[in-house]
């Protein structure tokens, strides 16, 4: 069944008893050629392209919960490619690419609304911080202007312009960054994946792998062992624990990272807009209310709730450059256990084990990396060696000294 505007038409006319579950609830088979622990976006987007680009079909993706229950359902829905590293700018220019085709590659509504993302600079060392960030971006065929005061009034006339402490001296603009349906995009890569012959296994969850001689021959689940000829770890926060089980301790530090959503409000924010002398950012959903976010709480969890330092330390930067929300309601709010890798930049790469494979330490860039994610480590499982934009990935980077160190936006261990 394909989505189509005279499908809705149809069911519309016939009382809505024509449509179908997105995909199948299938028994788990004794073997496949892959199984992707984890059915969050990035396990889900690589079952797809793993089908589609590289025809392996016998793929399980297996999910300890429902579909969306994990961080692809827990986040702020932004994407957007403006980083600055080598090691990582082609990948994330590359993943926003994907965005721009991926409703019609799904033939599914994922809400794609490139509105712009704007990262304020309030001084002059940050103005030059961003100019070379931006130059960095279009040389590797990204989009991003600089705006000076003037301009960045004329978008946001709300923002308090003249406060003594933060003084909003102008910003980078990437114009192609914007939102995207969370829900969707697991809905979505789900449902695809599904038509090709993949099988999703909810309610499944890996209680341990099957390893001989240094091999992993598949995991043992609840419901019951599967082999398969290739494992592929995507598990985000859950990361150390499920590695744990194959005996491989990953850089990695679990971290609950909180999100909130105001009461409904008229428009007023044009896309999405960050502070830029502290962590908040802050976009408008197609409801009005306000989605926003900032820093990870400072300890290590793997609950998805957070604690309310962090929800005063969020709501005080979002008053400093928007007083105005004062007096909105939050109406609801939620947390995700992310991945906090030490450098602020994810791993997709094989591990010492044989047929076994990792991907995660995505920190604060999961939901935004979700397409190229997908394509890159399905690539890697088919190919047996990394995509030319992920090729930097490696989990081993740290013994080589080969960091990606965007931003310093890690974990960082020594504050914690």
């Amino acid at each position: 069944m394909r989505n189509s505007g005279f499908k809705i038409l149809t069911e519309a006319l016939t009382g809505n008893k024509g449509w179908k579950a997105n995909w199948r609830q299938p028994t788990p088979k004794s073997a496949y050629d892959v199984i992707i622990v984890g059915a969050g976006g990035h396990g889900l987007a690589t079952a797809y392209y793993l089908a589609k680009e590289f025809d392996i079909t016998n793929v399980a993706v297996l999910e300890k919960g429902w579909i969306g229950s994990g961080n692809v359902g827990r986040n702020t829905t932004i994407i957007r490619s403006n980083y600055m590293l080598p090691g990582n700018e082609p990948f994330y220019e590359w993943s926003m690419k994907l965005w721009e085709g991926l409703e019609q590659d799904l033939n599914y509504n994922v809400m794609v609304s490139q509105r712009g993302i704007l990262n304020l600079f309030h001084n002059d060392p940050q103005r030059d911080t961003f100019i070379r960030r931006g130059n960095a971006m279009r040389l590797a065929g990204a989009d991003a202007v600089l705006l000076d005061r003037e301009d960045v009034q004329k978008m946001c006339p709300f923002f308090d312009f003249n406060s003594s402490r933060f003084p909003i001296k102008g910003g980078l603009l990437q114009p192609r960054g914007g939102t995207v349906r969370h829900d969707a995009v697991a809905w979505g890569y789900a449902r695809k994946g599904d038509e090709l012959g993949v099988d999703i296994l909810q309610n499944c969850e890996v209680q341990s792998f099957m390893i001989e001689g240094g091999v992993c021959k598949g995991v043992e689940t609840t419901k019951g062992s599967i082999k398969a000829k290739k494992v592929a770890v995507c598990v985000a926060g859950s990361s150390g624990r499920v590695m744990a089980m194959a005996g491989i301790r990953v850089p990695i530090e679990s971290h609950v990272m909180q999100a909130f959503v105001s009461e409904a409000l008229k428009p007023v924010i044009p896309g999405v807009v960050t502070f830029g002398a502290g962590h908040f950012y802050v976009s408008q959903s197609d409801k009005g209310g306000l989605v926003f976010g900032g820093d990870i709480d400072g300890y290590n969890s793997y609950a998805q709730r957070g604690n309310l330092p962090v929800v005063e330390d969020v709501c005080e930067g979002g008053m400093a450059i928007m007083p105005m929300i004062g007096r909105a309601r939050i109406l609801r709010m939620w947390g995700g256990t992310v991945d906090m890798s030490m450098d602020g930049s994810p791993f997709i790469d094989k591990t010492h084990i044989e047929g076994l494979y990792f991907n995660g330490g995505w920190c604060y860039g999961g939901f935004k990396a979700t397409p190229a994610s997908g394509w890159c480590y399905a690539h890697l499982l088919a190919n047996e060696k990394p995509h030319e934009v992920a090729s930097e990935f490696r989990l081993d980077r740290f013994s080589r000294g080969h960091i990606i160190d965007e931003k310093g936006m890690g974990a960082q261990p020594n504050l914690h």
